[in-house]
């Protein structure tokens, strides 16, 4: 996708709530983009680099210490929610399956939800939790943007053979499931993901549904 500049203005972004439950969830009367990933993936990060601030999400150096989905405006009728993280969180099993379902129920109930930015850091093959997300996209029918992130990590020719790489698994699933290289050490990439929420956030949408995978699990 080439680089444009956005209809919306991310950097007027700021918070808004946070909720534990889907009940505890802002109405939903906006649009909204959920942002998913490992712990380590470098989702604040990327969230803080669209919106221009270094400070609107929270990051950590403790991975997994964000277990709420974060809600905020870019507009009256634009959202980002920032979903917790999964894979280095140090807590009782029984906290990870508190986030499991209050993930799950969002993802499958959430009538506003336009689409899942996932991000995956490019260093490492995926995940099972990258894996069972994909698998959702395709079987709900949601569609997915994969940001591959820390791409400044690599050489460029590495980390186009990492994209290209990903895209020969997809394949066949081009339609609902999108990939590009991310860094929000240098910012690029900034712009494509950008124009690409503009595809979702700015278009009629009508709700997707509740369909989800019987007995999935959004965890490692």
């Amino acid at each position: 996708m080439p680089e444009t500049t956005p209809s919306l203005n991310y950097r007027a972004t700021s918070f808004m709530i946070s909720a534990a439950r889907l009940d505890q969830c802002p109405p939903p009367t906006a649009r909204e983009v959920a942002f998913a990933g490992r712990s380590n993936a470098g989702k604040s990060s990327a969230l803080n680099a669209l919106t221009g601030s270094n400070k609107l999400a929270r990051t950590s150096k403790t991975p997994g210490r964000t277990q709420l989905l974060n809600f905020f405006e870019v507009d009256e009728e634009h959202r980002l929610v920032d979903l917790p993280g999964y894979g280095y969180a140090k807590v009782p099993e029984k906290m990870k399956l508190e986030w499991q379902k209050h993930l799950g129920a969002y993802l499958e109930q959430r009538e506003c939800l336009v689409g899942v930015v996932l991000l995956v850091d490019i260093r490492h093959p995926l995940k099972e939790f990258d894996q069972t997300m994909i698998d959702w996209s395709v079987s709900s029918g949601m569609p997915l943007h994969i940001l591959l992130t820390k791409s400044d990590k690599l050489k460029f020719g590495a980390a186009k053979a990492a994209m290209q790489k990903l895209r020969n698994q997809l394949k066949g699933h081009e339609d609902l499931i999108s990939i590009q290289l991310f860094s929000s050490l240098n910012k690029s990439g900034v712009d494509e993901l950008a124009a690409h929420l503009d595809t979702w956030l700015c278009q009629e949408f009508e709700p997707y549904g509740n369909t989800s995978p019987e007995g999935e699990h959004y965890s490692e």
